[in-house]
């Protein structure tokens, strides 16, 4: 059934444990969201719950807080130690994100609860059986990894589950687990509590229903699937292939776009190309697809929400949203990524201010996803999108589903024209279809096999020695040059003639800090004295201990007596 919008209660109002309130004051949470306040009582009552709401609006606060209540409850009477809860999810980034979650809000607990994830901790079988033998109460995984370790026998007991969570439940049979889904649930015990959890409910999320639930409560929460426009601005720019490097360029040497921006492209090979693209203007920025390492993409994002960079370049590859991994023509796809992974579904960037379609989506729901990277929570963010002739179709259909969503007025656009004049581009073009044809499809495969050897030698198992030896820290980015195409220097200052009238203020004001700033780095700062004395010892006026027109000061030998 669907469930109407009920008056906003406060968190000590839904029968939480102290420990956890504890914990939810610590995080800074004031309020439930409206999600939060309309599942959590459903879950507490021990009913199914298909959980429908749009990303970024708390959703795994929503499973996480009751299936802890439950746990707790049960540990009152609980005879022997055991797995209570499985939390499945289609990504290891999710997973690790999920388990992130639940340890901040189970701190307070001390060590009552104890959580696992076999997923996106450790790739190593041993690692997680050993992880699984000390039978914690919430295991967080992957259908593959659970089922893997469920089959082994004797290393996870889940008889005694109590409640299943699948979050981004749209996703699981997407990414090809609809098999191991099926033998999964055999394992556990005829009767537990069922949560889904997805932004969209397709007809996978159907099929799941019917596999796991038992009379059901839907959550389909009247609220649009993206934050109101006060929040949230949509603009694009109408640009053709040839044009977007330049605008790309254009927008941020300028520092038009400022903050921390993700910067979306159809495939793999367009990231290495848009990243060697920036690299040659010293626009440094780091690359996130599947192809790379689960640590490392964990790694990555971690980093950027840190702040440690700026700019993401993501792939949102199409094969990732077919079944299996599966072509649209039914053929595997060629690319050797990882499945479990994807860039623009439910991973929690934090803080992005910026969302550059720099490929338009091919669908509207990828659009919507992307979106949903920024302006999380309360914060603000804006979508940028570059359109092409050939990209129109789809962005008159996401503009179509923006004014369903908003009720726009007749006539009324969301997606506004960003206001900038392709003439201003034009002195920024020939540096920048240069540069742009310097990264050719050698390059970009040489990088992409560079990348991947580079970032598999920054293993988790060297973050010990790079925690204690902070200042080798700086081989743990990921957005070092990678000196695949020869960089000129002169291309990372921006000369005055090729900026436009109108920002030479701005960009005169940032140039020379950055210009003072690298003399300043050149030079060092020194004493007064030390200054005197270089002077003096520079000028040979000044100096007094040299002659040329003597010869060298030589000692007397004494005379020998006779």
């Amino acid at each position: 059934m669907s469930q109407k919008t009920q008056k906003t209660v406060q968190f000590h109002e839904l029968e939480l444990d102290q420990r956890i309130l504890k914990a939810v004051a610590h995080l800074g949470w004031q309020q439930p969201t409206l999600i939060q306040s309309t599942a959590i009582p459903l879950l507490l009552e021990g009913k199914d719950v298909v959980v429908r709401a749009r990303t970024g609006s708390g959703k795994t606060a929503t499973y996480a807080l009751p299936m802890i209540q439950k746990i707790l409850n049960s540990k009152l009477n609980a005879s022997e130690q055991c797995v209570s809860a499985v939390v499945l999810a289609p990504t290891k980034e999710l997973c690790r994100q999920s388990r992130s979650v639940i340890e901040q809000l189970v701190e307070s607990c001390g060590k009552v609860v104890r959580v696992a994830d076999i997923a996106g901790s450790s790739s190593d079988a041993v690692t997680q059986r050993h992880a699984l033998a000390e039978r914690p109460d919430i295991v967080v995984a992957t259908p593959a990894k659970l089922l893997a370790h469920a089959e082994a026998g004797g290393v996870v007991d889940l008889k005694h589950v109590e409640t299943l969570v699948v979050d981004e439940a749209d996703l699981v049979f997407a990414f090809g687990y609809e098999k191991d889904f099926k033998r999964l649930i055999k394992h556990l015990p005829p009767i537990y509590q069922a949560v889904l959890v997805s932004a969209t409910l397709t007809d996978d999320v159907v099929r799941m229903k019917g596999l796991c639930l038992n009379n059901p409560v839907t959550l389909k929460l009247e609220e649009p699937e993206l934050v109101p426009q006060d929040q949230l601005t949509h603009q694009r720019i109408l640009a053709e292939e040839n044009d977007k490097p330049a605008i790309l360029y254009a927008l941020l040497k300028l520092r038009l776009i400022r903050g921390k921006s993700i910067i979306f492209v159809n495939s793999i090979d367009r990231c290495y190309k848009v990243r060697l693209f920036l690299e040659q203007f010293g626009i440094r920025a780091c690359v996130l697809n599947s192809e790379l390492p689960a640590n490392i993409r964990i790694h990555t994002i971690s980093q950027f929400n840190k702040g440690t960079y700026d700019i993401i370049i993501a792939s949102d590859e199409h094969h990732l949203e077919q079944p299996g991994g599966k072509s649209s023509s039914g053929r595997k796809s060629s690319r050797g990524g990882d499945m479990e992974s994807s860039a623009s579904r439910g991973i929690d960037f934090q803080c992005v201010n910026n969302v550059i379609n720099f490929d338009f989506p091919r669908d509207v729901t990828s659009y919507i996803h992307r979106a949903g990277r920024t302006a999380r929570g309360n914060n603000k963010g804006s979508v940028l999108s570059f359109v092409s002739m050939k990209e129109a179709k789809v962005n008159n259909a996401v503009e179509k589903k923006l004014c369903s969503s908003f009720a726009a007025q007749e006539g009324e656009q969301i997606i506004k024209n960003y206001q900038f004049k392709m003439e201003e581009v034009e002195s920024f073009r020939y540096r920048a279809q240069d540069c742009w044809r310097a990264a050719t499809r050698v390059a970009v495969h040489d990088t992409r096999i560079r990348e991947i050897k580079t970032e598999i030698l920054n293993c988790e198992k060297l973050k010990g020695f790079f925690e204690e030896n902070k200042r080798d820290l700086q081989a743990l980015r990921h957005d070092k040059p990678l000196r695949a195409i020869k960089v000129q220097s002169h291309l990372s200052d921006m000369p005055e003639y090729i900026v436009p009238k109108a920002l030479k203020r701005v960009v005169g004001s940032t140039t020379s800090s950055s210009s003072t700033e690298a003399s300043a780095a050149k030079h060092p700062r020194q004493s007064a004295a030390k200054a005197a004395f270089d002077r003096q010892s520079s000028d040979p006026l000044m100096v007094s201990t040299v002659d040329v027109g003597k010869r060298p000061f030589a000692p007397r030998r004494k005379k020998k007596a006779l």
